[in-house]
């Protein structure tokens, strides 16, 4: 399995007993969907290696405490810790109407209620307080924040994203 076929479920954070149960940091508004896993894929030293689920709970609602086969003692547990977590893209929850998920909608065309086509959506800055589009134009790279007052469709049959942004913002980037 390689990481473009995966999505980041989360990071182990912490142990949680001796032996071996770790705690792992979920990157999912949903942790409770991830309860009963029976396998992930653990990131070690880049390489995806399948881990088997023995037993997992939620603990404290953002934590999920995990125990896998063969990791049974401390020692073990420590070989595991800050490893990232990943699935395979086919067990992400289909996301309807105009929900998404970034991988998904790299590629798309961005449309401009007022301002027409945009350009097309290279990727998604999600470092900063608010996400951004990363939209190519022709070369010029163009920022509209990630808001749903600005979003007003995702159109996945025909690949394009509907946005209504504030007047100028667009200009903004074409002025030279």
């Amino acid at each position: 399995m390689q990481k473009k076929d995966c999505f980041y479920l989360g990071k182990i954070v912490k142990k949680y007993s001796f032996k071996g149960e770790v705690l792992a940091k979920l990157d999912t508004d949903e942790p409770d969907i991830y309860e009963n896993l029976d396998a992930v894929f653990l990131e070690l030293r880049n390489n995806l290696i399948p881990f088997f689920v023995e037993s997992s709970q939620l603990h404290k609602s953002e934590l999920l405490r995990i125990k896998f086969e063969d990791v049974n003692t401390e020692a073990d547990a420590d070989a595991i810790m800050k490893s990232h977590l990943y699935l395979p893209l086919d067990l992400l929850p289909k996301l309807e109407g105009d929900k998404f998920y970034f991988h998904e909608v790299i590629g798309f065309t961005i449309e401009d209620k007022n301002f027409g086509k945009v350009g097309v959506l290279k990727g998604i800055n999600d470092s900063t307080a608010q996400s951004l589009f990363e939209i190519d134009r022709d070369g010029i790279e163009i920022l509209i924040p990630m808001n749903d007052e600005f979003i007003l469709k995702v159109d996945r049959e025909n690949k394009t994203i509907l946005v209504e942004t504030p007047e100028g913002l667009i200009d903004l980037y074409l002025e030279a």
